[in-house]
């Protein structure tokens, strides 16, 4: 039977204890790490947040605490009280090493069964297992770390912003359906029956509604949602450090935000970051590394070939540049002995799977190099093509021939999945802002012009003329920051004349009815007066992903769904009663409950 903590209260956490507390009388509390019954001597390691401490028993301990610390198993909740003293036997690994708890009183709060998976650092049961179990995974330092890591770095982005001059407003939950680039999770309405509520993508335009409303500067730790495929850096709930300013630029949200991070490491790294970022134009980022979220951490960078092989004898190179396509490489430097052929038949398969018709290379182990179209090469072409790539004997060519919308993703791809095989990626942070994105992409299905970002994203002024003439030369005034590969953030500076914003609409091919319908209210407080206004969203869940280390979003999130968008440890989504969904008129089909 549990026992009370009367007339005990902690005094102190388990691995705040040194050498300097040597006699005090101390009380911790905590969980049974474990035991070790050596007959008249008793050790129990007790955990709790902030580390380990060591427990003593012994044959002038009292009988009732020495038979309690007897019974003790893995996972029972302890509350002891003793004198500090200086171990005999020390040891390096925890903290506490130094010293022990001669325990005086024991009370023995909590039982436990046998836990599914030992509590341990390096535990190597499976996750899903221990997604189950996430109360149980919790309790591994490791997790903690990362949860207390990111803890900080909520208040130290707080701290920041009110530092600056912005307020905390929180937005609604329960908000209009409007589109924002993914699906919406929807409430349906009690009261209002058929109509629905949507779960917010991000606060976008209630952000730019109290820029309306004179709060000049706005930030929040918003909670946003999407219903889209998972990955290792998505979760279809996420958490966006959220800002908007107003009567400011592209320069001052840059300048602000530039100087959260250079805080943020600071205070949680303590490391110094140089500022300003690298900043790259979307068109280089793509052009080079294919990718609007670089890597720059190493070179590899993607070199054209295009103008080289029109001519060539090849006809998938001559073809692909016919087609308005072009013929791409990347030049893995020193690869030939880790890249053999059969690495390379694998790197083959990889870009088929992710829409590239094939892979040509060139491996140069010998003095003459191996090359998979040598064939069809005239005499100087393939040495040409060397030359111009600055490849020598040791590297390995990469090429890939097709549209550029499939061949820079592919060779970006691509390069990371080399980069990581050669072990070439250096453990250091790399930001850079992405600016002069494009404002409108073409719809590969329909072939239609739509809004990159939104629809409230300001383009460059000098762009304005080509709205309808060419939109594909229409830019943005829009900006992402990214580290190491991964988008941290995104945002832009917004329309706030009405007159443009109606002619943006129009140029996306909105009906008057479909304005109304999906963004009336805005439209008509544009109506009474807006100031220049812009901001950006940061995902805290990346930027703790980042800086623990981790591979996943689930590492630095409390309890995280898995790739199907289910939570193993409550089971859900669930099905609920029929009464339920009967007051909100919502019928399910049988088909889709088995």
């Amino acid at each position: 039977m549990a026992e009370f903590m009367t007339g005990l209260k902690r005094s102190h956490y388990c691995g705040d204890l040194r050498i300097t507390d040597v006699g005090n009388e101390v009380t911790v509390c905590g969980w049974v790490q474990r035991q070790r019954d050596l007959g008249q001597l008793i050790f129990i390691d007790l955990r709790d947040r902030t580390g380990i401490v060591q427990l003593a028993f012994n044959d002038t301990t009292d009988k009732e605490v020495f038979e309690k610390a007897f019974s003790a198993r893995s996972e029972y909740v302890l509350c002891a009280k003793g004198i500090v003293r200086e171990r005999s036997s020390k040891t390096d690994k925890v903290a506490t090493g130094d010293i022990e708890i001669e325990v005086t009183d024991l009370r023995v709060l909590s039982k436990a069964q046998t836990p599914p998976f030992e509590i341990v650092d390096d535990c190597k049961t499976s996750e899903d297992i221990r997604l189950k179990y996430r109360y149980l995974d919790l309790r591994r330092k490791p997790l903690f770390d990362n949860l207390y890591l990111r803890s900080k770095i909520a208040k130290v982005a707080r701290d920041y912003f009110y530092e600056n001059g912005f307020i905390e407003i929180e937005t609604p939950m329960l908000i209009k359906s409007t589109p924002e680039g993914a699906r919406d999770y929807l409430v349906p309405s009690r009261i209002h029956n058929g109509k629905f509520y949507a779960l917010p993508q991000s606060p976008q335009i209630y952000k730019q509604l109290l820029m309306l409303s004179g709060f000049d500067r706005y930030i929040q730790l918003a909670k946003c949602f999407r219903d889209e495929d998972l990955r290792a850096d998505r979760q279809p709930e996420f958490t966006q450090i959220d800002m908007e300013l107003s009567f400011v630029d592209v320069e001052d949200i840059l300048e602000i935000n530039e100087g959260l991070f250079k805080r943020l490491f600071k205070d949680v790294l303590g490391q110094e970051l140089k500022t300003p970022f690298e900043r790259m134009t979307y068109a280089d980022a793509m052009n080079k590394y294919g990718s609007d979220k670089p890597d720059v951490r190493f070179d590899m960078q993607i070199q054209d070939l295009s103008t080289l092989v029109k001519d060539c004898g090849f006809k998938v190179f001559t073809d692909a540049i016919a087609n308005g396509g072009s013929v791409r490489a990347i030049v893995a430097k020193n690869a030939a002995s880790t890249l053999t052929r059969k690495e390379i038949d694998k790197l083959t398969e990889f870009v088929r799977g992710i829409g590239a018709k094939g892979l040509a290379f060139v491996r140069w182990v010998e003095d003459t190099p191996s090359c998979s179209f040598s064939k069809f090469m005239a005499e100087g072409e393939l040495e040409n093509i060397l030359s111009t790539l600055n490849a020598q004997k040791g590297d390995v060519v990469l090429i890939v021939a097709d549209k550029d919308s499939i061949t820079l993703p592919t060779l970006g791809a691509l390069r990371l999945n080399v980069a990581k095989k050669l072990d070439i990626i250096p453990d250091v942070f790399k930001f850079v802002w992405i600016v002069d994105f494009p404002f409108f992409e073409q719809d590969a299905e329909s072939g239609e012009w739509i809004a990159m970002h939104h629809p409230f994203t300001m383009p460059k002024e000098e762009c304005l003329e080509f709205l309808d003439s060419d939109p594909s030369k229409v830019i943005a005034k829009a900006y992402d920051l990214t580290l190491n590969g991964t988008e941290l953030s995104s945002g832009s500076i917004r329309i706030t004349d009405y007159e443009l914003q109606q002619k943006m609409f129009k140029a996306l091919k909105l009906t008057d009815e479909e304005i109304e319908a999906k963004f009336g209210f805005l439209v008509e407080a544009y109506k009474y007066g807006a100031p220049p206004h812009g901001g950006m969203g940061i995902g805290l869940d990346r930027i703790a992903m980042i800086l623990c280390k981790c591979d996943s979003l689930r590492d630095v999130t409390a309890f995280p769904k898995v790739q199907n968008a289910s939570e193993l440890m409550s089971d859900c989504p669930s099905f609920v009663d029929k009464e339920s969904l009967d007051v909100l008129s919502i019928a399910i089909k049988e088909s889709d409950q088995q």
